[in-house]
């Protein structure tokens, strides 16, 4: 166990966390809830930074820190959607994609085989949570970044097959 693989289970540990401070009923509980997903988001950058610059990449982290970014966001996008603040279409857009993406890397982890993140997807992450951040300010501009983020999330999906189409192929 490393520090970077800490910081990713801290960032699960957080998922729970979230939920309950986003249907508390104390004050400001979704600017709360807000914060604690951005102190995800952070410690997903502090431990990717940290396992590159350390050398302390490891297939287990290689795994378990997207999937902890997936779960983060899907319990995220269905709070948000039982609060009804956004259409729960976004949320079953997402969860397909996401569970496809889980689904995959569990086969794919067994066959030793793993696509890591690439740009496409840090990009998606990025438009989500700035979505998100909008979000907490105005519902309409933070839908319209969401959209975007939706379809970021799926150019990203599609990109990964393909990556993982090339590597099957050269197998």
């Amino acid at each position: 166990m490393n520090i970077p693989n800490l910081l990713t289970l801290f960032r699960m540990f957080l998922i729970p966390i979230f939920i309950l401070m986003f249907f508390s009923n104390i004050n400001n509980s979704f600017a709360y809830s807000i914060y604690i997903f951005f102190i995800a988001g952070f410690t997903d950058v502090l431990d990717g930074y940290i396992a590159r610059k350390h050398n302390l990449i490891t297939k287990w982290g290689t795994v378990l820190d997207p999937l902890a970014d997936k779960l983060m966001l899907i319990t995220v996008l269905a709070c948000l959607t039982l609060k009804k603040l956004i259409p729960s279409s976004v949320l079953i857009v997402v969860t397909m994609k996401e569970a496809a993406m889980i689904i995959a890397g569990v086969v794919l982890y067994n066959k030793n085989f793993i696509i890591p993140s690439n740009i496409f997807g840090k990009i998606s992450t990025v438009i989500f949570y700035l979505a998100i951040l909008v979000l907490s300010f105005n519902i309409l501009y933070g839908k319209y970044l969401l959209y975007l983020a939706v379809i970021s999330a799926l150019v990203a999906f599609f990109n990964y097959s393909i990556l993982y189409i090339k590597k099957r192929d050269e197998a």
